[in-house]
């Protein structure tokens, strides 16, 4: 990874956030990128813990 020169005040933390914002801004970003289908992941009530059924 090609890295630019970066100002020698700034602390190992603030430059490994900055490079991890830019390897989230470099992701190829697709239409509804990062969203759950919230629709296609329901489960009844309960389903999950039938043991916990009344």
């Amino acid at each position: 990874m090609d890295e630019p020169p970066h100002d020698p005040s700034e602390t190992p933390l603030q430059r490994a956030l900055r490079l991890k914002k830019a390897a989230l801004e470099a992701r190829p970003k697709g239409p509804g990128a990062g969203k759950v289908q919230r629709g296609s992941a329901a489960q009844p009530a309960g389903a999950s813990k039938p043991w916990v059924k009344r």
